[in-house]
């Protein structure tokens, strides 16, 4: 069952990034280069623990990222458990 939420997650993102892998260059990036737009699969404004899946060291600190605690990541909690990181 997880083998095939992350296929089905790490499919869905695959599919939003644009041709070349591009992404945009303001945006604060994951060490895995992911910005929030890429991990915000379905586009409902918020990361869940399944999107943030495509980043492993952000889903190590996913719990702690998440002040709020409703289980997602919003585009504020984001940057800022990514700029904790650097």
């Amino acid at each position: 069952m997880k083998t095939q939420l992350l296929t089905a997650t790490l499919a869905v993102l695959i599919a939003g990034i644009p041709a070349g892998g591009a992404m945009a260059k303001d945006a604060t990036t994951t060490a895995q280069g992911a910005t929030f737009e890429s991990l915000d699969a379905n586009k409902d404004g918020r990361i869940s623990l399944p999107e943030a899946s495509a980043d492993p060291a952000l889903v190590e600190v996913f719990s702690a990222a998440d002040k709020d605690g409703d289980g997602y990541l919003t585009d504020a909690e984001f940057q800022n458990a990514v700029n904790k990181r650097k």
